[in-house]
């Protein structure tokens, strides 16, 4: 397992310096934020990143995200130039040594919470997505840390009217058609895909969603008979439906070599099937995490992981969800979690006080 943090680039608050401090951390996940979706990303801004994260001592290790562009989910308009331009990047990324390029396929949202700062009992404050909002939240005006704003507000109701003709199984459609295109140039680079599941898994504002459970993520990896073609596991994004079992699907999907990337956060999944993020540690909300970790731990995984998404505590301010310190706790806690799992596999007379790398 290869422990990474994800970095916004320079406008980030939080520094790469600051990062590099995080014990057992030494991976970035970043991608190029100024450059409109559809367009190919310049090699020489691809390599000033790559020279920025090597300089402050660390590597960049995986791209999160490429974005895919909504006339390809949509099928429509200058789709086949947009795909040209995804396999483009794909091929430019290759060649600066990148070889774990996650994306999604959620119509014009990314992840959605209906609240940014939610207080905690403890003073801490979480993203959080009640129920009780939906009928309340104004798409138009919605705008979340990662999110393409090229759309926004001009063209988003036309786009929710398009998903919605579209529905579930046009958005298949056009899925498998983009997923034929791009994994060919990128078996050829020798670049894992990882799709990263919708966030929350059900239909927010009566737009498909179709990366949801099991049955979905089966139906999806057989799109492309390939382990180039596999997930970005984020346990919160599926730990949010109780329906979903995270241990068991990282030991199936995982046990076939198809999870490359492992977004790693806890939620606390209330009554009435809302959610608040939590601290990492399980006693903090729904989810084993000590659980899903010994499942990474016994099909062996070598892949990239990261602390996801955060609260903000001690008085922190920057992006909701991207703050340093509590992901900075919970990437501590997670490497805690691995190095106990590789110790009791080790017997005591093998054992000298020492850790090696």
């Amino acid at each position: 397992m290869k422990m990474t943090f994800r970095w916004y680039g320079e406008e980030d608050p939080v520094t790469l310096a600051a990062i590099r401090q995080i014990p057992g951390v030494a991976g970035i996940a970043s991608a190029i934020y100024h450059i409109p979706v559809g367009k190919a990303w310049p090699c020489e801004a691809i390599k000033e990143l790559k020279e920025k994260v090597t300089a402050a001592g660390l590597a960049l290790e995986v791209i999160e995200s490429l974005p895919v562009h909504e006339d390809i989910k949509l099928h429509r308009g200058k789709f086949l130039e947009y795909i040209e331009n995804y396999k483009e990047n794909i091929r430019r990324l290759a060649a600066e040594g990148i070889r774990c390029i996650c994306y999604n396929f959620m119509p014009v949202f990314d992840w959605i919470r209906s609240r940014l700062d939610h207080p905690l009992a403890d003073g801490s404050r979480t993203l959080a997505y009640y129920k009780t909002d939906e009928k309340t939240m104004d798409p138009a005006k919605m705008v979340l840390p990662g999110w393409n704003t090229s759309y926004f507000p001009e063209e988003i109701d036309g786009l929710i009217k398009a998903y919605q003709i579209l529905g579930i199984e046009g958005l298949w459609v056009s899925l498998k058609y983009f997923v034929n295109e791009i994994m060919p140039v990128a078996i050829e680079c020798d670049v894992n895909m990882c799709l990263q599941p919708d966030d929350p898994p059900w239909p927010v504002f009566d737009i498909p969603r179709i990366i949801t459970d099991e049955a979905a993520i089966d139906r999806f990896l057989a799109l492309y008979n390939d382990t180039h073609h596999g997930l970005s596991l984020c346990t919160g994004s599926l730990g949010c439906a109780a329906c979903n079992d995270i241990p068991r699907l990282v030991r199936k999907i995982g046990g076939m070599g198809r999870i490359h990337y492992a977004p790693m956060r806890n939620v606390k999944i209330l009554q009435d099937g809302s959610f608040e993020e939590s601290a990492h540690p399980s006693f903090c909300g729904s989810l084993d995490m000590e659980a899903v970790m010994k499942a990474y731990y016994d099909i062996g995984y070598t892949g990239y992981m990261s602390p996801a998404h955060g609260r903000m505590i001690w008085n922190e301010e920057g992006k909701p969800g991207y703050g340093l310190y509590d992901r900075a706790l919970g990437a501590v806690y997670l490497i805690g979690i691995w190095e106990t799992l590789k110790k009791e596999c080790v017997p005591d007379s093998h054992r000298t006080g020492h850790m090696s790398s």
